[in-house]
């Protein structure tokens, strides 16, 4: 009976925080994306899932003072182009693949360029490794995003 009373007990307690363990888990969920030179946060970009694929849109821009506040994608070469950037998908296509997920395509909203990708969690799931490549994954560079949540 007792260990029946604190087994009850354990998963009363449990339940609430299980939506959180699994969050961490996953990388849906809010980002915050740095600078690789600067180090400081470009922006803050939502991560969902649908039918196992995941994709990310841009929610907010951190400008510095004198920058365009709402700007465009005017070197994109697809359907984005000249859309804003704030509010655009500009990474699907990611799938579960063991520990990390990958098959994806990211876009630089800078340059306009379109590259493969492929991310992992770090560090518990508070931190998200956003490989961009051309041809293999050893051809690209690697930013590391911070969970905002």
């Amino acid at each position: 009976m007792k260990r029946i009373l604190i087994t009850t007990l354990a998963a009363a307690l449990l339940t609430p925080l299980a939506p959180a363990l699994a969050n961490d888990a996953s990388p849906v969920g809010l980002w915050k994306t740095i600078d690789d030179k600067s180090g400081k946060p470009r922006s803050l970009v939502r991560i969902t899932e649908s039918n196992g694929v995941l994709s990310g849109k841009i929610e907010k821009l951190f400008k510095e003072p004198g920058e365009d506040a709402n700007p465009k994608c005017d070197k994109c070469e697809d359907d984005r182009k000249d859309q804003p950037i704030i509010g655009m998908v500009f990474m699907k296509g990611l799938k579960k693949d063991g520990e990390e997920y990958n098959g994806g395509e990211i876009l630089d909203p800078n340059n306009g360029k379109v590259y493969r990708s492929k991310i992992s969690l770090s560090d518990g799931g508070k931190k998200l490794n956003v490989r961009g490549y051309v041809g293999a994954p050893m051809f690209g560079r690697t930013q590391v995003w911070v969970r905002a949540e």
